[in-house]
């Protein structure tokens, strides 16, 4: 692998926070839950997935989003399609240390798969395509059309990059008409930027002590 690693620190030596961004990978509180509350949940995945359907992300992260959703439609006809983007991929030891923090979900084989290098792999009825590299250079040149968003960069305050206008003007390019996204974040700027590309912006309650969070829907 020639990928550019994430460094990390880990927060009461379970939860992985990256240096760069001081930003801790998932919620301190309970980050399945957070990921069904408002990735599976925001965009209505159990109710709208299908042979078919493709999920975009922006932040793979520990694959927590992914090992959630392929939990979610396990048994589903397929395939379904996961496409995620990484500037910063984890180390594969660092990928099972943070998830031995989940042990309801099915870690083995995106941890094999991960271990050789593979950055397109199965995972149930999803084919799963992992694209290294910047966001704002890598979506550009993305040939897919999203049915669901998750926005999942870190903080908007500390990696404004993943938020600014204009890579949201490209999610919005690569969404189906009628296709969605949620995000944990309900910071102001980050709405105007998708309603401004297209989106129709609801703000939702948020999970656990986050009072909001927000989804949408291109018109």
């Amino acid at each position: 692998m020639n990928d550019q690693l994430a460094n990390i620190t880990w927060k009461d030596n379970q939860i992985p926070v990256a240096t760069q961004f001081d930003d801790p990978y998932f919620s301190l509180q309970d980050g399945l839950a957070e990921t069904q509350h408002v990735f599976l949940a925001g965009n209505r995945i159990a109710q709208r997935a299908g042979p078919g359907f493709q999920i975009a992300e922006l932040g793979f992260g520990t694959g927590l989003n992914l090992l959630a959703t392929a939990q979610a439609l396990a048994g589903r006809a397929g395939p379904m399609h996961y496409t995620s983007f990484e500037a910063y991929p984890l180390h594969p030891d660092d990928m099972a240390r943070a998830l031995v923090a989940f042990p309801t979900l099915d870690t083995a084989p995106l941890l094999a798969a991960w271990a050789q290098g593979a950055r397109q792999f199965t995972l149930g009825p999803l084919h799963v395509q992992v694209i290294m590299g910047d966001a704002r250079d890598t979506l550009p040149s993305w040939t897919g059309l999203a049915d669901a968003w998750y926005l999942d960069g870190f903080s908007p305050a500390k990696n404004p990059e993943l938020w600014n206008d204009a890579l949201m003007a490209q999610v919005a390019r690569h969404t189906r008409k009628g296709g969605t996204f949620a995000t944990y974040t309900a910071a102001g700027a980050v709405r105007r930027a998708l309603s401004n590309a297209g989106f129709d912006v609801s703000r939702q309650k948020g999970f656990a002590h986050k009072r909001h969070m927000t989804t949408g829907i291109l018109a």
